[in-house]
């Protein structure tokens, strides 16, 4: 695979933060890795014919340094030093085990490009099925983000709001559920058609494998995504706590599977073979998550889901328009992993995929 070379650079700024003793300059540096992991082109183009780097708008010269380095060296013998001196070192080492399969924007622009790669792409693309509304902690009301939706050719979409048991993130109760399922058959009315947004949530996987959500819940909604958000840092095996969470009656995906996020915890532990075949015997979605801090599962382990015979869900985790470009992500890696259209729920034609929700609900 062609190097990452916006990846590497972004990792190594987020190295500099983490050494800073100042918070000013802790958070000029998140800023610039940010920054260059949000960038669609490859640093290696914006080098000009003289050696000299086009301006990068948030970019100062430590940062810059940074960079020149890379491009030079592949590495950052200043960020090394200043990692070996830190008496974070040990903290930042371990943090670097939890960006490997990471790809910065400029990657997935790359991937999704790439003729030579089997795999979804952005055409075959029919809906996201994990998205967030002013509901409980996204940004926008339901309507804005079903057109927002329909505008970058969709055809449905499940809005996910978290449900109760995520209380930081503003859940939903049952009664909430209901009264946003009203607004949600209006905004179909308004769309008349030319689009579907589904009802569904995004339940939370608590650490003994139950959803926060009744039997009754679960047959009123028509996406239901099974998510860990609790003890994603136990080093103990969560095996039996994903497989009940995928025997569960009327869960159609589970979600950001490990919960490892980008340089602070490479997530759940679990034998996920025996995951992805309880699911492939079920019928339950495996999630790609393409939240680029999430980018989870990623290519290598979704490949393994594939071919233990599991459905895969490509989705944003969006909590704003802005963010549904997320979705890429996810299919970049599905590319890279090679998984069949057919394998692929977001690729399914909306009578496929409402045949496939009932028989969920049905165990």
């Amino acid at each position: 695979m062609t190097l990452d070379t916006n990846a590497i650079v972004g990792g190594f700024l987020h190295d500099l933060a983490a050494v800073q003793t100042v918070r000013e300059k802790t958070r000029a540096f998140e800023r610039a890795a940010r920054t260059i992991l949000q960038l669609d082109a490859p640093l290696e183009s914006l080098v000009a014919a003289d050696g000299t780097i086009e301006k990068i708008p948030g970019i100062g010269p430590s940062s810059l340094r940074v960079i020149v380095e890379v491009l030079e060296t592949g590495g950052s013998p200043a960020v090394e030093k200043a990692v070996a001196a830190s008496p974070k070192r040990a903290e930042i080492l371990r943090s670097r085990d939890a960006r490997t399969n990471f790809f910065s924007r400029a990657a997935v622009v790359r991937i999704l490009a790439d003729e030579s790669l089997d795999g979804p792409s952005l055409a075959d693309y029919r809906g996201d099925f994990q998205m967030h509304s002013e509901w409980s902690d996204g940004d926008e009301p339901l309507l804005v983000m079903a057109k927002a939706c329909l505008a970058r050719g969709y055809q449905h979409t499940a809005i996910t709001d978290h449900s109760h048991g995520l209380r930081i993130a503003g859940g939903l109760s049952a009664s909430d559920l209901a009264r946003q399922h009203v607004e949600i058959d209006a905004v179909n009315r308004e769309l008349d058609g030319q689009f579907r947004l589904l009802k569904g949530v995004e339940a939370n996987l608590a650490a003994d494998g139950s959803l926060d959500l009744t039997a009754g819940d679960l047959q009123r909604l028509e996406i239901v995504v099974a998510a860990p958000h609790a003890a994603l840092r136990d080093a103990a095996d969560h095996t039996a706590r994903v497989v009940r969470a995928v025997e569960t009656r009327g869960v159609h995906i589970l979600g950001h599977p490990r919960g490892r996020k980008l340089g602070s915890r490479p997530g759940l532990v679990a034998d996920w073979d025996v995951v992805f075949r309880r699911a492939a015997e079920t019928g339950v979605a495996i999630e790609i998550d393409g939240d680029p801090t999430r980018q989870d599962l990623d290519h290598s382990l979704a490949r393994r889901a594939a071919d233990a015979g599991c459905f895969i869900a490509l989705d944003s985790d969006a909590h704003r328009v802005e963010e549904l470009r997320y979705a890429d992500t996810a299919i970049a890696h599905a590319r890279l992993a090679g998984i069949e259209l057919k394998q692929i729920v977001n690729c399914w034609p909306l009578d496929l995929l409402l045949e496939w929700s009932r028989l969920r609900k049905l165990g």
